[in-house]
């Protein structure tokens, strides 16, 4: 057995596994932790001491949170206040997660693991939490993908509409995503990328509104409207959005499952949108919100964040028949786009796990 110092990091190497002691301070968001992890590797993180915030200490596990943080925007906003988190990877687009006193987990892909505190863009504490990192390289080095799209034939591409449509047959937002993979699958990519279910109706709302002022966690899944495309309203809503901006500005996207399979998984469709203020509403002069007229950055950083969760075996483009360039929603918004689809193909291999990276989610009723 070894034991090194890099830049303040002690690294003991045991066999086939190494083991690496990191303080992580409370008056920064992210420590880097010098650990480059491979695709499997298994990982285990213990946490101990205390850092103090607003003159309270609180462990990994981090502080109840109080009224005061119903309007505050946190890394992980199901996690107690001042918790260990980790990442990986120091992109915006990153997969956050809560690690807390203990975690285990395999690195469901390959960099740079950072760990940090579970507080406000403009809070600090003070002290450090010490943190033990264990990695246990995968049996075998993860194949490299080499992965192929699966062809989308010509036929179901000029059968499947390039816009959604309102109640009233009105078009509305482009088509500009794909999703190949089952349910399941979809649905996990989502929540490991750090995207909510937005609540369907505005009783839901209510309820969930409520839950979440009662256990003190900040309300981002506002419903956003209903549209329609194979004759039916989406099947799934997905925000991404900081508490106090909700309201006004959010990332969000609507789903769809299609009548179509694609190399035998389900092909599900979709139209994403940057929410970034109010406009008119030229179909009855109200108030609706403002798209980013620039679609494209949208679509783009779906499939970063998607990316990141290492959920997805393939992600490409392809530019269908006819494809859209510059249109108006049914709102009478304008937008511009260079036509392109993102299509993303889910890895559904079923390689066991130590434990999903994203923070458990919230119970829904």
């Amino acid at each position: 057995m070894r034991t090194l110092f890099f830049l303040g990091v002690m690294v003991t190497f045991g066999q086939g596994s190494r083991s690496v002691n990191v303080a992580v301070p409370g008056n920064q968001v992210w420590t880097d932790t010098a650990v480059d992890l491979n695709a499997g590797d298994s990982v285990t993180i213990n946490a101990s001491g205390t850092i103090s915030f607003l003159g309270r200490d609180n462990s990994p596990d981090g502080a109840q949170r109080g009224w005061s943080d119903l309007v505050k925007a946190y890394p992980v906003n199901e996690a107690g206040r001042g918790a260990l988190i980790g990442r990986i990877g120091n992109t915006e687009t990153a997969a956050v997660f809560l690690v807390g006193a203990q975690k285990q987990f395999r690195a469901p892909r390959s960099g740079r693991l950072f760990l940090g505190i579970n507080l406000a863009k403009n809070d600090s504490g003070s002290d450090q939490f010490q943190v033990k990192i264990q990695v246990t390289p995968a049996a075998a080095a993860p194949a490299a993908r080499n992965v192929e799209l699966p062809r989308i034939p010509r036929d179901i591409l000029n059968q499947l509409s390039r816009r959604v449509v309102d109640k009233d047959g009105n078009k509305g937002d482009a088509v500009n995503f794909f999703i190949i993979g089952p349910e399941d699958k979809v649905k996990e990519a989502y929540r490991n990328a750090g995207w909510v279910l937005v609540d369907r109706t505005p009783k839901d709302a209510v309820l969930h509104g409520l839950l979440s002022t009662l256990s003190k966690q900040a309300y981002v899944e506002m419903p956003m409207s209903e549209l329609m495309m194979f004759g039916r309203v989406q099947d799934f809503g997905y925000a991404h959005a900081e508490p106090l901006q909700v309201v006004k500005t959010r990332h969000h996207l609507r789903l769809w499952k299609s009548p179509y399979e694609i190399a035998g998984q389900p092909l599900w469709v979709g139209a994403a949108t940057h929410d970034i203020g109010f406009e008119r509403d030229q179909r009855n002069n109200g108030v609706t919100h403002k798209i980013d007229p620039e679609i494209d950055g949208e679509r783009d950083y779906l499939g970063q964040t998607l990316n990141e969760t290492g959920l997805v075996a393939k992600l490409d483009y392809i530019t269908p028949p006819d494809p859209l360039r510059e249109e108006r929603t049914a709102t009478g918004g304008s937008f511009k786009t260079d036509g392109r689809i993102l299509v993303m193909l889910l890895a559904v291999d079923e390689s066991p796990r130590a434990g999903r990276l994203g923070a458990a989610e919230r119970p829904r009723n």
